[in-house]
């Protein structure tokens, strides 16, 4: 939990750094939330092949 927390909190910065407008920094908090789910699912789909 606490390594999903650390990509968590990476990719919140990363993405609101990169908004350009209030909305966008808010899509960005969505994205930040899946990212880590998205990461991990490819590198075991990775792993098993």
């Amino acid at each position: 939990m606490q390594i999903y927390g650390l990509g968590f909190i990476g990719a919140v910065i990363y993405f609101i750094q990169q908004s350009t407008s209030f909305w966008a920094g808010v899509v960005g908090f969505l994205k930040a939330l899946v990212w880590p789910v998205i990461l991990i699912y490819k590198l075991l789909e990775f792993i098993k092949a």
